[in-house]
């Protein structure tokens, strides 16, 4: 058996560290959670949602996966979704892709990476709808980064599509949907202008 004893000291310290600056903080957390934001992104571990925003724990509510992929036949994003929406009543739902991604690159270089391969056919037709601006692209690195980009633009186009978001928009609600892309190499997020808050704003395709 082998534990993990060096994890838990780190939480010790963190939770300790914590308590120091807010002694009510997890006192506070316990009762209920109010985020404002749904984050749907990478399961990169290196891209960690409330760390790169400097959010605390409550501030965010995540979905993660392989390639930031939202699709309607994926009932645990969509039920993530659901909750988010219809019972925590985020603001905000915003897709994160980020430069580098892996499930991308294996796509883009048709890469065999085992059951993983399936999923990513999501992304296989993200690039086959982009076929001819992909083409354009001669470097390999900008390649990767325009699909990347597309990518993120995809699934927050699905997003919007859904049923869970549609009807909080015909109810009224207050909801908007983002996308962004972030960067490995600088830690910073970019918005790539993907910004919708009702159905009449929804886009009838990403352009390339």
């Amino acid at each position: 058996m082998k534990k993990l004893p060096e994890l838990f000291e780190r939480n010790r310290n963190w939770s300790a560290a914590i308590q120091k600056e807010n002694p009510y903080f997890f006192k506070d957390l316990s009762r209920q959670q109010a985020p404002k934001y749904m984050w749907i992104g990478c399961a990169d571990s290196r891209v960690p949602a409330t760390e790169i925003v400097d959010l605390a724990p409550g501030e965010i509510f995540v979905h993660r996966n392989v390639a930031n992929v939202v699709v309607h036949s994926d009932f645990n994003c969509l039920s993530v979704l659901e909750f988010a929406v219809e019972v925590l009543h985020v603001k905000h739902v915003i897709v994160v892709g980020h430069y580098g991604c892996g499930g991308v690159q294996a796509v883009l270089e048709d890469k065999e990476i085992g059951l993983a391969n399936n999923w990513l056919g999501h992304v296989r037709d993200v690039l086959e709808r982009h076929k001819k601006t992909m083409e354009r692209i001669t470097d390999h690195d900008k390649r990767l980064d325009k699909l990347c980009e597309l990518n993120v633009l995809e699934q927050s186009l699905n997003v919007c599509k859904s049923t869970v978001v549609r009807s909080a928009w015909k109810r009224g609600q207050d909801l908007t949907v983002h996308g962004w892309i972030y960067g490995l190499k600088d830690g910073l997020i970019h918005d790539l202008d993907f910004c919708v808050s009702a159905q009449r704003d929804v886009p009838e395709a990403i352009e390339g």
